[in-house]
């Protein structure tokens, strides 16, 4: 009997592989490879994610609470930078130590953008004695960061022409989160009462921030955290803060925050008490998965601390309400 239905096997054995290649083929139709971005920061992967969504898988480089201006990278790194399709990074030097790789990248012809290259003149910032060099925390803006958008955007279309509509409503959207925030950090840090807009931070990096929100803002370090305060740096802080009678001063989660305590226990001396105002997101973004570990939440976090802690108002829970910790 068994032997009565032998001539089946090759008839079985041809429809099994017509509807292998019938399923799997259609499955490789409908799920195109997906575009692999490496982006040296959480603020450039953000960036990224909003206009890809799921059209590319975002590798970022440097982590929460990681330093960009001492990070070196790993052999992970370089193996995910030459076996990626689009590379980001933010320019302006903030990658120092990457610099070497990001250029033998590029030679080999991978395309590689610096999202601040489009930035417009007016809104970069030549620090005094850093001639020709200019200060690469863009970011600290949302007007200025807005530019970046268009940069990923323009490197996405270029890279993947047939998703044009998906990444340019994507980067309208995005614009328009940004100009929200925006509008939402100016209303909120304009209720801090005037003589009290000024910031005091472990490294110079909310210059952009300043501006464009009428602060004044001193770093105990330089743009980099490469250089070290000096104790003349650190006693003419304190003299400034006990002459204008500086309420707070704030730590940043990527730098340690050995000197500024040293400024509050300085202050003390000469009977002065300031407090920690709250810890800021200065050159890395929150922890994955939370609100701050996003842009809009990274910016909306500081701006919601800030003014609480300089006497202003603003929303417990911050613009949207989804502050994961409370603004301190």
């Amino acid at each position: 009997m068994v032997g009565s239905f032998s001539f089946l096997g090759p008839w079985i054995a041809s429809v099994s592989f017509v509807l292998f290649i019938l399923v799997f083929g259609n499955a490789s139709e409908a799920a195109p490879r997906k575009i692999k971005i490496v982006a040296t920061t959480g603020m450039i992967a953000d960036v990224a994610r909003n206009l890809a969504e799921e059209r590319a898988d975002v590798v970022q480089l440097i982590g929460s609470g990681v330093d960009p201006h001492l990070y070196r990278p790993t052999r992970s790194d370089i193996a995910a930078l030459t076996s990626a399709d689009i590379v980001f990074y933010n320019g302006l030097l903030l990658e120092g130590r990457m610099t070497d790789a990001l250029v033998r990248i590029a030679r080999t012809g991978r395309p590689v953008y610096a999202v601040s290259e489009r930035l417009k003149p007016e809104y970069l910032i030549e620090p005094t004695g850093f001639a020709g060099h200019y200060d690469p925390h863009v970011w600290m803006d949302p007007v200025a960061w807005s530019e970046t958008v268009d940069v990923v955007k323009d490197a996405l279309i270029s890279f993947d022409s047939p998703n044009l509509e998906l990444y340019t409503v994507n980067a309208e959207a995005y614009s328009k989160q940004l100009a929200d925030l925006q509008n939402y950090s100016a209303k909120t840090l304009a209720t801090v009462p005037p003589d009290k807009r000024v910031l005091i931070t472990a490294h110079d990096a909310f210059n952009y921030f300043a501006r464009r929100y009428g602060f004044k803002v001193l770093g105990i370090q330089g743009l980099s955290t490469e250089s070290e305060a000096g104790v003349k740096d650190i006693e003419h802080i304190i003299s400034f803060i006990v002459k204008n009678k500086i309420p707070a001063v704030f730590i940043e989660s990527t730098i340690s925050d050995r000197n500024v305590k040293a400024l509050i226990e300085g202050t003390s001396v000469q009977g002065h008490k300031i407090v920690i105002g709250g810890s800021l997101f200065s050159d890395a973004m929150g922890p994955p998965g939370t609100y701050e570990g996003t842009y809009v939440g990274m910016i909306d976090h500081n701006v919601t601390t800030i003014t609480s802690a300089l006497s202003g108002e603003a929303p417990v829970r911050g613009m949207l309400g989804q502050l994961t910790v409370k603004a301190e």
